[in-house]
C-alpha cells in the first residue's frame, strides 16, 4: 500500500508517477473551466484506479491543497520580502494587495487559506512558514508603530479573507477601499 502523499514518507517511482498525472489532469479540468474537480472523473481521465486517486488526495480539499502549494510558496516568499522591507508598514501593504490578487485569481487557492484545518502536512507546514514570515512582519511594524498590540499572524489572514469576500461579493470594483480600510484598522487607536 502506498503512504498518502504529504505525510514525510517517500513514495516509489508508480506512485509518484500516478501522483503527477492525477495533478496534470486535475490541472487539465481546472484550465478547460471544470472546476468540480470530481476525484472519480479525475481518474479515469488520468487512467488510474480510483482507489489511486483517492490513497493521494482523500477529498477534494487535499486535491485543491496539493494544486495550490506552488501558488502557497510564492505568498511565502512575498511574506519573506516583507519582512525585509524598509518600511514594515509598505511591506505588509504590498504582502496584502499580492495575497488578495491570488486569492481572487484562484478562488481554490483562497479556499486553502480560509481553510481551518489542512488535509496535508505540506500544507500545515507551509502555513506555519507562513504565519512565522507575517509574524516578524508584525512585530516589525508593531516596533516602529505602525500596527496595533494584540493582532497575530491568523488575524490577518481571517481579515484578508473577509476583504477577499467583500471584493467578491462587489464585482471587485472597490478592492483598493477595502485593503487601505483593512490597514488603517490595524493601526493603534489613536
Amino acid at each position: 500500500m502506498t503512504p498518502r502523499a504529504g505525510q514525510g514518507t517517500e513514495l516509489r517511482a508508480d506512485a509518484v508517477r500516478n501522483r503527477a498525472r492525477i495533478l496534470r489532469i486535475a490541472r487539465e479540468q481546472l484550465a478547460a473551466g471544470d472546476t468540480s474537480l470530481q476525484l472519480n472523473a479525475i481518474a479515469r481521465l488520468a487512467g488510474v484506479g480510483v482507489g489511486t486517486v483517492y490513497r493521494h488526495f482523500p477529498n477534494r480539499h487535499a486535491l485543491v491543497e496539493a494544486l495550490s502549494a506552488e501558488r502557497f510558496r510564492e505568498l511565502i516568499a512575498e511574506a519573506q520580502a516583507a519582512v525585509a522591507a524598509d518600511d514594515p508598514r509598505v511591506g505588509l501593504h504590498r504582502l496584502l494587495r499580492f495575497a488578495l490578487d491570488r486569492m481572487l485569481d484562484d478562488p481554490d487557492f483562497a479556499a486553502v487559506l480560509e481553510s481551518a484545518a489542512d488535509a496535508s502536512a505540506q500544507t500545515s507546514d507551509m502555513r506555519a512558514e507562513l504565519d512565522q514570515a507575517v509574524t516578524g512582519l508584525l512585530d516589525r511594524a508593531r516596533l516602529s508603530g505602525a500596527i496595533r498590540d494584540g493582532v497575530e499572524a491568523e488575524d490577518v489572514r481571517r481579515l484578508l479573507c473577509g476583504v477577499h469576500h467583500a471584493v467578491r461579493s462587489g464585482g471587485g470594483a472597490r478592492r483598493d477601499l477595502y485593503l487601505d480600510v483593512l490597514l488603517e484598522g490595524l493601526r493603534p487607536p489613536r
